[in-house]
């Protein structure tokens, strides 16, 4: 796909009022802080295949998912691909990089068209001087993405393609992290390949299982969690 002739950045404009409610932190803060955070937001739309952030580029906005799917990742010295997350709507992401003023230590790229907002880094820095629902939220963010980070080391262990699948599949259902995805995971069979690094065809003999034994119902256009701790389980 050719790529588009303008920067993510230079696409960027403000939020429109029904993507400003599915920014899950705005209800944290007071009047007088929205009042600070919401103009300085920020949206663009992302093309497929499109990189949101670059491993090496310094971070200048702290980024959420609105609408779509993004894949976090990084390449090995040998040129293999490891994927760390898929990224849903709801998700804001990179807060350790914000935090640190730092330079990317991954890649996050669009599996689809997504819309990406943007909160710049001294607005995000500020709020965490002066709001404690902003900070409660951040802690919450590296607190969860902790244990996520976790499972997903135990789940790489195994090259079982149900438990890859499984893995994946809660990640991207965590209601802290995605609240945003709500009953109805939209993912394809080929976006979940990615993100689990199979092919189609074992993504779709894994998740035939996992609807047999009563964890996911297949539906068009997506997924339905049915029995999201048990999905957990299947981890370990």
């Amino acid at each position: 796909m050719t790529p588009p002739a303008s920067t993510l950045h230079q696409r960027r404009r403000p939020l429109e009022p029904a993507e400003l409610a599915g920014v899950p932190w705005l209800p944290r803060l007071t009047v007088a802080e929205q009042d600070r955070a919401i103009p300085e937001l920020r949206i663009s739309e992302a093309a497929p295949g499109e990189i949101i952030c670059r491993i090496g580029r310094p971070a200048t906005y702290w980024f959420g998912l609105v609408d779509g799917l993004l894949k976090m990742s990084t390449d090995t010295a040998r040129g293999q691909t490891i994927t760390y997350s898929g990224l849903a709507p709801g998700g804001w992401f990179g807060e350790g990089t914000a935090l640190k003023r730092e330079a990317y230590r991954y890649n996050v790229q669009a599996l689809r068209k997504s819309l990406v907002a943007g909160l710049p880094l001294d607005t995000f820095h500020w709020l965490l001087e002066q709001s404690i629902g902003f900070n409660r939220f951040v802690m919450s963010q590296f607190n969860e993405r902790l244990a996520q980070f976790i499972i997903t080391i135990e789940a790489d262990r195994t090259p079982n393609p149900e438990q890859r699948v499984a893995r994946n599949l809660a990640a991207l259902a965590n209601p802290v992290l995605f609240p945003g995805v709500g009953e109805l995971l939209r993912i394809t069979q080929q976006e979940l390949a990615y993100l689990a690094g199979l092919s189609r065809q074992r993504v779709n003999e894994a998740l035939k299982t996992l609807a047999a034994q009563g964890l996911i119902q297949i539906q068009y256009g997506g997924l339905r969690i049915l029995d999201l701790a048990a999905l957990r389980g299947r981890f370990f």
